[in-house]
């Protein structure tokens, strides 16, 4: 139903901070997914989805559509929205 793609880099503590609330989340509805992406590896991913700074978290849909992007450390409830959100365009 949606996927969250998680840009992260080693060095970046929100990144840890975020990783657990998406795992969280994640796990507590199976049509959810989350990967999480080294940016500094990834650069060909970075520059596909014009990540500046980690985290950022597109949000896509269950067509691979970007629905939403998170940008920084996200809060439990802005992460619910933003998957209402893809739900209601579904």
């Amino acid at each position: 139903q949606a996927t969250f793609v998680q840009f992260s880099s080693s060095v970046c503590a929100p990144c840890r901070a975020t990783h657990r609330l998406l795992t969280e989340v994640t796990d507590a509805d199976p049509t959810i997914a989350h990967i999480d992406v080294d940016a500094e590896t990834r650069l060909d991913l970075v520059e596909e989805f014009g990540i500046m700074r980690t985290p950022t978290v597109p949000l896509l849909d269950a067509d691979g559509v970007v629905r939403q992007r998170i940008v920084g450390a996200p809060k439990k409830a802005d992460v619910l929205s933003a998957l209402d959100e893809v739900a209601q365009a579904a």
